[in-house]
This record gives C-alpha cells, structure tokens and sequence, in this order.
C-alpha cells in the first residue's frame, strides 16, 4: 500500500430524531393530556488511535463518514432511540485539525487514544414539555437539531526515538538495515527514500528502540526542491536527532561541511523547536578511506563545524561503529524517559 500522511476527511454527526405531538388516549380515562416523547439524540463521531494502520491511504478511497440520525419520539412517552455513535479508526501518531478554522482538535499519540470530532443533534421535544397550567393540550413539537459537521485535515507523524536526518545519499537507509529488521531499498548508485521507514533497534532483552528514515532533505527544500519539507513533521516527535554526513560525497566537488550546513539551514527555517533539538553528528562512510586519511578529515569537518555536541565515526555498509552508537542511543533515551517521567510524576 502506498505511503500517506495526509489526507482530509468529511464527518457528519448524526441529527436529532424529531419530537412527537401525541395525547394520551385510553379507554375510560378523560382528558388523557400530552404524551409526546422527545427525539432520539444523533450519533457522535470520534477518531479512535489503533495500532497495525500505517497509512492514511484509506482516506484518500473513503472520504466522508457519517453518524447514524436520531429516531423520532412517540406516544405514551417514549423518547426515541439514539443514533449509534461512529468510531473511525486512524494510525497511532495522527493529528487531527480543522481544516477550516485551522484548530488542532487532537493528537492521538497512544493506541486507543480517543478524540471526539464531530458531536450529535439533540432530538426536538415532545408536546409533553410544552404542557404548563395554561396549555395544557400543547400540539408543539420540536424538530431535532442538526449534527456538527467538519472538514478535518489529518497528519500521521510517524512514532520513533531517534530520527535520521541527512542528504539523499548520506548513508541512512543503509544504517537502519545494518541496526534493525527493516529493509528500505539500497543501491550503489545515488536515488532518495521516497516515504519514513521504520526500524526496532535491539540492544538486548527488553531494551530496543524504534528508528525513523526520513527521506533526504536538498538545498532549497523549504522553498519546494526536490521533497521539500514535507516529510520533516516526522521528525517532531523524537527524543534524538542523528545528523549522518557522508564524508566521501559522489560528487568530488562537494563539501561535507557545506552539505552539513545546508541541513542545519533547513531544519531552522521548517521549526525553531525542531532546530534546537538534540542532535548527534555521525559521520559516516569512513571504510571508503584509509585509517589515517579518514581520521584526519573527520578531524577537519568538526573543526570547520565547530561542532561540540555527540560525535560518532561509523560506516553503516560493514558495520563498524554502529554498535556503540546503538548502545550509546538506548541509554541517552532510557535517561530522556526517566526525565519525562519524573517531570509528569511532579506535574499536579
């Protein structure tokens, strides 16, 4: 199935069943009076987070979903049967907005993460609430009220820890294959991941972590090149930035400095937040160099970055320093988790 991570979706509630205009009418019993019972209420739509949906391309088939109306009242006092509420299912990550006011109605993070989005009608009366000490042969009743109505816009912001950002070409989907079960297409000739690939990442028992591939960011991207910065929301729900440089480009003419710096420079025009996130350099593809050449340059790129932060030397085709950088992953977020949770415990 094709990757999307947008889509915009029509809801429609359920309207309220109209009140009734009953009297009572029974053998031997005079001036019964009213009995009218009230409309059903509509049925409400929500948006349920479930887990095994990693598209939203059901959405693009299937674009308006709609509650059950409420029935109508009826004599004897009998209010009508409410519509039956309307659960549709989304992948876990999803934010919902309204695409016409532009409000975030919800952010459905967590499996089972419910968020209403479209509320019932309320049925019309009945002639029994219209009977008072001056009317009491009321023949009004009340229609039911309309359910809301919305145009949602829906953004799937794929769930991981850690989060590979680089040019096309920097070496990320050969890193997630080489750490985890996932196997993104590679090739020795240059092309970009086209949608995020996800990778589960084991330390040891009980210990993993989920990666992100985000396809490659260009020059230019926040003006519309190449992908753009479509694909870079889904960075925003990571603990850790891996920022891959390839230190051999396939073009002799590039520099792996300015290439950095063209990253950074995008990632800063997408999202301050995104920008000052945690970010690890890893500098990869070191086997295509000798030792002593490769250690020299890795040297140069840091000083000429003036980088101070995480630093990590690997090449993700034989393997070689990704191990630690694994290891040294799964504590930087067991120590993030523990942040988080006592910065909740603390929270009133």
């Amino acid at each position: 199935m094709r990757f999307v991570d947008e889509a915009l979706m029509r809801v429609q509630a359920g309207n309220g069943g109209r009140g009734c205009a009953s009297f009572r009418r029974e053998k031997f019993v005079a001036f019964g009076g009213p009995d009218g019972g009230d409309g059903g209420l509509g049925g409400t739509v929500y948006l349920r987070a479930k887990e095994g949906i990693n598209t939203l391309a059901d959405f693009r088939i299937q674009r308006t979903f709609k509650a059950q109306v409420g029935t109508a009242g009826s004599g004897n006092d009998c209010t009508g049967k409410g519509g039956d509420d309307l659960f549709v299912d989304v992948p876990v990550g999803t934010t919902v907005m309204d695409d016409e006011t532009q409000e975030q109605l919800g952010d459905l993070r967590l499996a089972g993460d419910i968020v209403l989005v479209a509320r019932g009608g309320k049925g019309g009366w009945g002639n029994t609430r219209f009977k008072s000490s001056t009317n009491r042969t009321p023949r009004k009743s009340m229609p039911g009220l309309p359910g809301e109505k919305r145009l949602l816009r829906l953004e799937m912001r794929v769930i991981a820890d850690v989060g590979l950002l680089g040019l096309p070409n920097a070496g990320k989907s050969t890193l997630i294959r080489a750490v985890s079960a996932a196997r993104p297409k590679v090739a020795d000739y240059p092309f970009t991941t086209m949608h995020p690939n996800l990778g589960v990442v084991s330390i040891g028992i009980s210990r993993s972590f989920v990666m992100a591939d985000i396809p490659g960011l260009i020059e230019g991207a926040a003006e519309g090149a190449g992908l753009g910065i479509r694909f870079l929301k889904h960075l925003q729900r990571t603990r850790v930035l891996l920022h891959l440089v390839d230190v051999l480009p396939p073009d002799p003419a590039a520099d792996p400095v300015k290439d950095a710096r063209s990253i950074i420079a995008e990632l800063k025009k997408f999202s301050k937040e995104l920008a000052t996130r945690e970010r690890w350099l890893v500098l990869n593809k070191l086997d295509l160099l000798p030792p002593a050449e490769g250690d020299a340059l890795c040297k140069d790129i840091v000083r000429r970055l003036r980088w101070k932060g995480p630093l990590f030397r690997i090449s993700a085709a034989t393997g070689a320093g990704t191990r630690e950088l694994c290891e040294a992953l799964m504590s930087r977020i067991e120590e993030k988790a523990a942040q988080e949770a006592a910065e909740a415990a603390d929270a009133p």
